[in-house]
């Protein structure tokens, strides 16, 4: 690379993290590292040109923002919370627990099926583990289940809630890589079941070596009970059907259908009177807040890009790797370690953003689909969800049960492996992450 370039890099780099450093909001911090891309280098670099401040961060803002596609993020996190504040916890546990009495592992399953089914509901990891665990974590200690396995598998799981469709994750790449948020969600159906198969499985391999740390089975029910006590589950499973149905079957787009889940959502409250004014308002001012972060960050990130891109800095970089000659795998690893670090320090909306510019180019030169990248960053921030001294999940479980993080995070290790798994079989065999939509849309 020419030194001019590497030398900008640095600088900007070392001026997001001293902003980052002084604890300042991560949206202005990407716009003000933006500011000194556009004002500073120029001054200090004579190769590169000026532009007008003003016309760049319009420019940047208004097209970051102006998407008819970045419409459905508030009102998929408005459905989830919504859900949060239904007796969902309490008719999921209900529902799942005769179904997975006869597992090995028995109600530790729930952590994992619980979490998968709300993961489609909500597209948050945060809500995901506190929705299932306020109610499972509970029962299950009461029960005498093996406390860390109980922590660990609720911690691991809660992170189905960015790969699972609907996902806030999904819908930022989406938006800041230019990629269809359809096929992404599609994308994440066959990776999202693997990693609950893979939960699951060492649920039941963990127990069949630990059969003292397992509680013995409850009384057995009849077909027709088990039925019954799924019942709450049904119209959960139905919104669920209509959500994702829709948007596969070509019914509606990702916003018309996150907009029938916001009334599903709202007539599911009702109907199971959970509904009331202060429950209403809640669940839309925590929508609004957690859109307005993300929608800052993506405008941050936006004029950070254009500054960036006028600098030459993404091609110059992607150019210096393929000259390299690195193999993609390499790649795919450095870019993981990258990420987990990353994740020890901020959280997985802005780790995408804040990369993006400079990683896509680097991954299109070298041969990726943009479709299966974005389903590989998402399993990789799913990583960072439960990396301390950051990882959401386990702020969420540390709220919960109380105990210290590092204890969380330990409690944690043997998931964050078999997310380290996911990754690795995701990228030896693409087609777990892009034969689903591929064929969908083959026409």
């Amino acid at each position: 690379m020419d030194v001019a370039l590497t030398e900008a890099g640095v600088i900007l780099l070392a001026t997001l993290f001293l902003f980052l450093g002084l604890g300042i909001w991560i949206g202005f911090a990407l716009m003000l590292t933006g500011l000194v891309g556009i004002v500073v280098l120029p001054a200090v670099f004579p190769s590169f040109n000026a532009f007008p401040v003003e016309k760049v961060l319009g420019t940047a803002v208004w097209q970051a923002m102006a998407s008819w596609t970045l419409a459905a993020l508030p009102l998929f996190i408005w459905m989830g919370e919504i859900l949060f504040r239904t007796k969902l916890s309490e008719d999921m546990f209900r529902g799942l627990a005769p179904w997975v009495e006869r597992l090995p592992g028995r109600l530790m399953h729930v952590n994992v099926i619980g979490c998968g089914i709300f993961a489609a509901v909500s597209g948050s990891s945060a809500a995901t583990a506190a929705t299932v665990g306020k109610m499972s974590l509970p029962t299950l200690l009461e029960r005498g289940y093996y406390r860390p396995m109980a922590i660990g598998s609720l911690a691991g799981s809660g992170t189905l809630g960015l790969l699972i469709p609907p996902s806030i994750v999904m819908i930022v790449y989406g938006v800041a890589a230019d990629v269809s948020i359809v096929r992404l969600f599609i994308a994440g159906i066959l990776p999202g079941l693997m990693l609950v198969a893979l939960f699951s499985g060492y649920i039941m391999v963990w127990s069949l070596l630990n059969p003292r740390l397992t509680p013995p089975p409850g009384p057995r029910l009849s077909l027709a009970r088990k039925f019954a006590e799924s019942g709450a589950l049904i119209p959960v499973l139905l919104l669920i059907l209509a959500v994702l149905g829709s948007i596969y079957g070509g019914i509606a787009t990702a916003t018309e259908a996150a907009v029938m889940g916001v009334i599903g959502a709202l007539a599911l409250s009702a109907w199971e009177r959970t509904l009331t004014l202060t429950t209403f308002r809640n669940s839309l001012m925590g929508a609004v807040r957690l859109s307005c972060m993300i929608n800052f960050i993506l405008a941050g990130a936006a004029f950070l890009t254009q500054a960036m891109a006028y600098t030459r800095i993404p091609a110059a970089m992607a150019a210096w790797v393929g000259a390299q000659g690195f193999h993609p795998y390499l790649i795919i690893a450095a870019l993981t370690g990258v990420y987990i670090l990353l994740g020890c320090v901020i959280d997985g909306v802005s780790m995408i953003v804040l990369t993006v510019t400079v990683v896509l180019p680097i991954i299109q030169g070298a041969g990726f689909d943009l479709l299966w990248f974005g389903i590989f960053i998402v399993l990789v921030v799913e990583m960072a969800q439960i990396t301390p001294p950051v990882g959401f999940n386990l702020f969420v479980l540390q709220g919960l049960t109380g105990e210290n993080i590092l204890s969380i995070a330990r409690n944690t290790l043997p998931f964050f492996l078999l997310m380290c798994t996911a990754v690795a079989l995701v990228t030896v065999f693409p087609g777990i992450a892009t034969w689903l939509p591929s064929t969908m849309f083959r026409n």
